[in-house]
């Protein structure tokens, strides 16, 4: 593989901008400060990088795994309008 292999949808960045392959994913991480770079998310999204670019490991993974670690510092609330409920209500056939 390569470090020029694109990710399937670009990850849009808080600033605007987009990642658009892997190698713009490792050029963003290796901008970050030292202390948020060795956050254990930004070094999960690193190893999942790498093993796409080098082993040809999904690119699906390393895209999750940027997103995930841009986006580990907002809270998870649950939407109930987006589950849907598997039985049926009773009376239908």
């Amino acid at each position: 593989m390569s470090w020029d292999k694109p990710f399937r949808e670009p990850i849009e960045l808080p600033d605007g901008n987009t990642l658009v392959s892997l190698r713009d994913a490792g050029a963003y991480i290796t901008q970050l400060s030292p202390s948020e770079h060795d956050a254990k998310e930004w070094q999960t999204a690193m190893h999942c990088l790498i093993e796409a670019a080098d082993y040809g490991g999904p690119v699906s993974f390393a895209r999750l795994g940027v997103a995930q670690a841009l986006h580990r510092h907002q809270e998870k609330v649950f939407d109930p309008t987006r589950k849907r409920s598997r039985w049926r209500k009773p009376g239908l056939s």
